[in-house]
């Protein structure tokens, strides 16, 4: 069994996080990529603009309808600063004999020596960093770069764009732009 977890704040999850998830399932021939939405991260000052119950509910709408992803609320029980070596260790202790993968943004890899306990989380799985066509920086080492396709959507545009009354059609999901109208988020 091949596992990616792909670990973030998902406020929103937005079609650039999913399509960079398809390009690692593919290349890594995975058999499930798990969505591990962050409770608290630990190295970003801001909190997230959605609660933790929001910001789970739309990461299950993201993934809806594609059979290899699944959302795992591990990090939100666990509560408190999300620490990526504690969720690590729980995939290893629930699948002992799969090979895991931490499928991280670029700048969350670049990170990664900031991090808690950095050189168990590379024991406990195979670090990718998913960089986007053209974006440049230097990985710590033991982190693999995986080409993904240009995607230029960020969380933060879209709160943006939600918050001037804008269209956010082509950013997110449909499910997730209603889910985001009818909870009155980011407003």
């Amino acid at each position: 069994m091949r596992i990616g977890i792909f670990g973030g704040t998902f406020d929103p999850p937005h079609l650039g996080h999913w399509l960079a998830a398809v390009d690692a399932a593919e290349a890594l021939a995975l058999d499930q990529v798990v969505w591990v939405p962050a409770a608290q991260q630990p190295l970003k000052t801001a909190a997230a603009s959605a609660s933790s119950t929001h910001r789970l509910a739309m990461t299950a709408l993201s993934v809806q309808g594609e059979p290899h992803f699944s959302v795992d609320p591990v990090e939100l029980e666990r509560g408190g600063p999300s620490f990526m070596v504690d969720t690590l260790q729980t995939y290893r202790a629930r699948h002992p004999g799969a090979a895991l993968f931490l499928l991280l943004g670029m700048d969350a890899a670049a990170l990664l020596p900031k991090w808690r306990e950095p050189a168990v989380i590379l024991e406990l799985a195979e670090v990718v960093a998913l960089t986007r066509s053209g974006e440049a920086g230097e990985l710590p080492i033991g982190v693999r770069a995986l080409p993904t396709r240009r995607v230029d959507i960020s969380a933060t545009e879209i709160r943006a764009r939600v918050a001037a009354g804008h269209s956010i059609r082509g950013f997110v999901h449909d499910a997730v732009a209603g889910y985001i109208s009818a909870h009155g988020l980011y407003r």
